[in-house]
């Protein structure tokens, strides 16, 4: 038989056409090839510009908001920061924590360093406090600010703000010398404190009194003496603005800190820390196993003055708050697959929804109403 000369010619224009794209994605590699450096410039600039001109805060509905800018603890994370969070009500932008590699994600995130007012402080961690030189540097640097960042918190404040102006002390003094005053005032570098009294302890502990700490025509923020012996004093915030708030408990113990549930009563937001003893033993067990007793001992240690996620959510439904974000993870949850192990009961304890933080999550409390908003922000 002969051949059949439709499949001929349309075998024959298929090759035609795989060779065309042949030369085709070659001709194109080679373009992408040869001008790589003027490709790459032209894409820079067009992602400079895009962020140059991005602000978040006027892309906000009205409310109040916050964002997790540090969601990790000491144990290391590849995917956090230390802990650390930024409450936005208005045109106002503070900072609750400065743990370590959190001021870079408060930058990535858009939001403006220069416009931080102040920094609220829950303890003395260094997981807590290891980013403030660079934040207060930032905020500086961008801001042309006359005057230095504010570092409020219960006492012992004063002592955690010298170390760090004298640690940048030289760094205070090149940068107006290279940039100028007008750029870079000197009177703006470093930190100030702000300390507040809390009452005496009691042992055992009794309900604490909320104090005010900050207030002006429209924020409001008191702190709530907790128990996260030995690191003392440790306290609690809670943000409230134009009928919405938010509670930071920083880290305790519930059970030694009994005022806490009515500190939280009826909030929009309870912001949470969380450490998972079942997951924690696992990473016990095997650094014991591979010859590093010391660190077992540590893990086994931090188990006594930290949050079950079950006891948050419990406080939370106890409180009637109206969602439970858990931060400060321990230990590094490397997945979101492995939240439903982490949280465990969890869910099941509190009627509301429960969040476990991310670097980049932000809530949204609109005014007006009781909606509770979660975004990523990256």
């Amino acid at each position: 038989m002969g051949r059949n000369p439709t499949v001929s010619w349309g075998s024959g224009l298929l090759s035609v056409i795989a060779l065309s794209a042949a030369v085709a994605t070659f001709l194109l590699i080679s373009v992408v090839t040869l001008f790589r450096a003027e490709l790459g410039y032209w894409l820079f600039e067009r992602q400079a510009s895009r962020q140059a001109q991005f602000d978040r805060l006027t892309s906000l509905e009205p409310g109040l908001h916050v964002a997790f800018c540090g969601t990790g603890a000491p144990l290391p994370d590849p995917t956090r920061a230390e802990s650390c969070a930024v409450v936005i009500a208005g045109d106002a932008l503070f900072v609750i924590d400065s743990g370590s590699g959190s001021t870079s994600n408060i930058t990535i995130m858009g939001l403006p360093a220069d416009q931080i007012r102040a920094v609220f402080l829950t303890h003395f961690h260094s997981d807590h406090i290891a980013d403030l030189g660079n934040l207060a540097l930032q905020r500086w640097v961008n801001g042309a600010h006359p005057s230095p960042l504010p570092v409020i918190g219960p006492q012992g404040v004063d002592q955690i703000v010298a170390g760090f102006n004298l640690a940048y002390g030289p760094d205070q003094i090149y940068r107006p010398a290279h940039h100028g005053e007008q750029i870079v005032p000197s009177s703006g570098a470093g930190l100030v404190a702000q300390a507040f009294q809390l009452p005496a302890r009691t042992e055992p502990p009794e309900n604490e009194s909320a104090i005010s700490v900050y207030d002006d025509d429209s924020v409001s923020v008191s702190a709530l003496r907790v128990d996260h012996d030995p690191a003392d004093p440790a306290v609690a915030y809670r943000f409230e603005y134009a009928g919405r708030s938010v509670v930071f408990s920083g880290d305790l113990i519930v059970s030694r800190s009994p005022g806490f549930e009515a500190f939280v009563r009826g909030a929009d937001l309870l912001v949470m820390e969380g450490l998972q003893p079942q997951l924690l033993k696992i990473i016990e067990q095997n650094v014991i196993e591979r010859g590093d007793p010391n660190l077992g001992v540590i893990m086994q240690d931090v188990l006594d003055y930290h949050t079950t996620p079950e006891q948050a959510a419990e406080l939370a439904q106890s409180a009637a708050a109206g969602a439970l974000v858990i931060n400060h993870v321990v230990p590094p949850i490397p997945n979101r697959f492995l939240e439903a192990a982490f949280l465990r009961g969890a869910p099941s304890r509190f009627d509301g929804p429960v969040r476990v933080a991310r670097d980049g999550l932000a809530v949204t409390l609109p005014l007006g109403s009781d909606e509770i908003q979660f975004h990523n922000w990256f």
